[in-house]
């Protein structure tokens, strides 16, 4: 027997069931001889009022047109009116199979839809004659309401058996099965009659209940439901049916406990319902949001390829290997169009749970040799295959157990994911990868090229930072010193760190500049923000700095000169074009000149960090140096301090992202400066290396670091000869006996022509337009330095004069004469300088 006839033929008592319904009994002419009390509530007549009158005084045959009463219109309450106005014809139906719709008359008056039926007693005579009064037939109705609503739940009934998804069980006390519907056949694939009397353990071996809290087995659960009384709902079933051997489903399922009308047990009922459908596309949903979460955690191309090969292994694939073009790894460009024969691919990211998956994925053949230290094998892959398809034609493949995606921006493919299923059959306990797991669905198809697309973005942004940061390293690599010029006054050590992958290149800059009369300026700098536009900015700064500095401005000036180029409003050109058309947010800077002869440095900082001086002794202090304000905000003067160091001394200039850390503040940061830094070391580099790996142990920083050390030196006595002069005319050849003499105890007599003319025609215009006291000072180091003082404040100017002038030409002979020359100035006046070259012999 089938679930649908079982169905069918069990007794669902209903309105007009004879312990139920109005019962009138009838002679042979139709006459009332029995009328019971639920006749009595139907109509309203009593059975003494009611028995002997012809069945036609209670029920007449339905009118062939004009309106009917409505099924519901008995009055609410006995006695209550019938409803007014005429009702509307209720279009009844057809009665049942064997059945009849009267209209019947309440002892009230209103009427009344009922349906009846005719039941011959067995032994009656038809009525008529002698046969009157003896019962012959027994009619049974209802209202016919009542029997559409018993038919309604009748329906549902035999809906729930045979066409409803859910499927229904029921198993006795021993928790053997007894019935089941039509669904739940389909889950077994047979008819009920083979399955009658199996356990459920039985019929679903090896599976297991996986919501927490709650027995494992169906034996279990059904035994405490039975035993308790207390229904189970919504459990998750997992398991193989027998309909669908080596699947592996997911039901909801829930057990309540079956009683019959005494309270008696007699079994429990399981309603289940197959989710796997449903908790795949959950599961397919979580595994979007998972990607959304761990993909594209940094801007590197090579990790976001990382993550993509691991947050969809084993959820999505047995294996996933993941080929970007070496253009796009290496410096962030879109790769070449072109098909595959344009691609140069590099296996980036891979990760595999089976090693028969894993070879589906591999090239037959691996690619032309790498670059990248061997740190990203190149793969190439042969004509037709799945790879080599989808790169041709820019779409996803799917070849049996292998779905290739490519990932796509705009016209370009950057590169590859190629997912395998295991080419084997698995039970994996996951229900996304239910079944043979040996091919991709529809859906899954789908999933994979979401997926491809949004790693897509995340790859995309990774390719153009890395981008914008080669090309910022580019233009800081040209912009930061290659090497430290050549000079007398302090030895040099520097490092350089750029800022990390995700923070990007930043504006930290430093320079060397050997300044005029032996003395060095030292300057270190940061520019708010990172990228290209602080790499640029950075540039420009550096620039201007040189180009202050050779004017042989003091720190306070320099500084001031700075401020207000970077405080003055850009000029547009036209439209922004990109990200890079930034405003200058903001600067730092510290600038120091340091003087060999006097051992005096003097200095001034914009917002900038105080450097560190280490005397020879090994103290470390910080100069209360006046901070000023950072660059670019104008209106605030800048401070000089100038201080005396011993030779030996050490200077530390260096940007806030070697002191400056998310563990600590600033000040722990300077404390271990100081300590490094006081400690003896062989070289400045090695101070360099310490500093470094004592304040930046992972060699990477939120920000960029640099650090320039310089030991001080002295210009030995015998390098330097100054005398002091008055401003007369006969001073000037007083000054040119001095020089030539200096030269010749220096062994450099073939520079005495030269010297005398330069020294004659400097002091000549001294005396003219300067103010006394001058002084005259030579300077033997790499070059000859002749200095001339004065209190004027007047810069002579080169020119070019007229065949007919008696004078003008002084300063233009000086300068045919010398390497270089210009004028530097003090608060007590000016200094005229100028630097010859040693002759061949001399050159060390």
């Amino acid at each position: 027997m089938s679930a649908t006839r079982a169905a069918v033929a069990a007794d669902f008592r209903g309105p007009l069931d004879i312990s139920r319904a109005a019962t009138v009994v009838l002679d042979g002419r139709d006459t009332v001889v029995g009328w019971s009390p639920a006749a009595t509530a139907l109509l309203g007549y009593s059975p003494r009022e009611a028995v002997g009158r012809p069945l036609s005084a209670f029920l007449a045959p339905l009118p062939a047109d004009g309106p009917l009463p409505a099924a519901s219109d008995r009055p609410a309450t006995p006695g209550a009116p019938a409803p007014s106005g005429p009702p509307a014809r209720p279009g009844p139906g057809p009665p049942p199979t064997g059945h009849e719709i009267r209209l019947a008359r309440h002892r009230d008056g209103h009427e009344l839809l009922v349906v009846t039926t005719l039941c011959p007693l067995a032994g009656a005579r038809d009525g008529g004659g002698a046969g009157g009064g003896a019962p012959g037939r027994v009619l049974v109705a209802a209202e016919l309401g009542e029997l559409r609503q018993w038919e309604s739940r009748l329906a549902l009934l035999q809906g729930l058996a045979t066409q409803s998804p859910v499927g229904l069980a029921i198993y006795d006390t021993d928790l053997r099965l007894t019935w089941s519907n039509t669904a739940y056949e389909r889950e077994i694939g047979k008819p009920l009659a083979e399955y009658l009397g199996m356990r459920a353990d039985e019929l679903y071996s090896g599976g297991r209940f996986v919501t927490p809290g709650y027995p494992s087995t169906l034996d279990a659960v059904m035994h405490h439901v039975i035993d308790t009384g207390e229904p189970i709902l919504d459990l998750h079933f997992q398991g193989t049916p027998p309909s669908d051997p080596g699947t592996e489903h997911l039901w909801s399922c829930s057990y309540y406990r079956l009683e019959d009308s005494h309270g008696h047990v007699f079994g429990v009922c399981e309603d289940a319902f197959d989710i796997s459908d449903r908790q795949r596309a959950q599961q397919r949903l979580a595994l979007l949001v998972e990607v959304g979460r761990r993909i594209g955690t940094v801007l590197d191309v090579v990790t976001t390829a990382e993550e993509i090969a691991e947050v969809t292994v084993p959820e999505f694939a047995a294996a996933v290997r993941v080929d970007i073009a070496r253009v796009t790894v290496m410096s962030g460009e879109l790769p070449a169009t072109g098909g595959p024969a344009a691609m140069d691919l590099l296996r980036v990211g891979e990760h595999s749970v089976d090693p028969a998956a894993a070879d589906a994925a591999e090239p037959l053949h691996p690619g032309p040799p790498g670059s990248p230290a061997d740190r990203y094998p190149p793969v190439a892959y042969p004509p037709g295959s799945p790879q080599d398809r989808s790169l041709a034609s820019g779409g996803l493949v799917l070849d049996d157990n292998v779905l290739v995606v490519p990932l796509r921006v705009g016209g370009s493919v950057l590169g590859l994911v190629t997912f395998v299923r295991s080419p084997r059959p698995r039970v994996s306990g996951r229900p996304l990868a239910h079944g043979p797991a040996t091919t991709f669905d529809n859906g899954e198809v789908a999933l994979a090229d979401e997926l491809a697309a949004r790693a897509t973005v995340c790859i995309d942004n990774a390719r153009r930072f890395t981008r914008e940061r080669s090309a910022s390293l580019a233009l800081q690599r040209q912009l930061l010193p290659h090497h430290v010029p050549p000079q007398s006054a302090v030895d040099i050590a520097y490092r350089y760190l750029p800022s990390d992958d995700v923070t990007g290149v930043g504006g930290d800059w430093f320079d060397v500049i050997p300044l005029s009369g032996t003395r060095v300026g030292l300057v270190v700098g940061d520019v708010v923000g990172h990228g290209l536009q602080a790499a640029a900015t950075m540039g420009r700064l550096r620039t201007s700095v040189r180009a202050f500095a050779q004017l042989d401005m003091a720190p306070d000036e320099l500084l001031t000169r700075l401020d207000d180029l970077v405080g003055q409003p850009g000029v547009p050109q036209g439209p922004p074009s990109d990200a890079y058309d930034e405003l200058t947010t903001g600067a730092t800077c510290l600038y120091a000149v340091y003087d060999p002869v006097s051992r005096r440095c003097v200095m001034a900082r914009a917002g900038h960090l105080p450097p560190a001086v280490v005397h020879p002794d090994g103290q470390v202090t910080f100069p209360d140096l006046p901070a000023g304000p950072p660059l670019g905000l104008g209106g605030l003067p800048f401070e000089s301090m100038e201080i005396e160091l011993p030779v030996g001394s050490l200077l530390a200039l260096f940007t806030d992202g070697l002191v400056e850390a998310r563990d600590h503040d600033i000040d722990q940061g300077l404390d271990a400066l100081g300590r490094v830094l006081g400690t003896p070391a062989a070289s400045l580099d090695e101070l360099c290396d310490r500093a470094v790996s004592a304040l930046v142990p992972d060699a990477t920083t939120a920000d960029d670091t640099a650090l320039l050390l310089a030991r001080t030196r002295q210009l030995d006595e015998s390098q330097v000869a100054e005398w002091e002069l008055p401003a007369e005319a006969v001073t000037v050849g007083r000054a040119r006996e001095l020089a030539t003499g200096r030269l010749t105890a220096w062994g450099l007599e073939e520079l005495s022509f030269a010297t005398e003319l330069v020294v004659s025609e400097l002091v000549t215009n001294a005396v003219r337009y300067g103010g006394g006291p001058l002084r005259l000072r030579l300077i033997r180091d790499r070059t000859l330095l002749c200095e001339v003082a004065d209190t004027g404040h007047t810069s002579p100017h080169l020119r070019h004069s007229a065949e007919d002038d008696e004078g003008g030409r002084g300063l233009f002979i000086v300068a045919q004469l010398v390497q270089r020359w210009g004028t530097r100035y003090t608060p007590a006046g000016k200094t005229i300088w100028t630097e010859q070259a040693f002759p061949p012999a001399e050159f060390d």
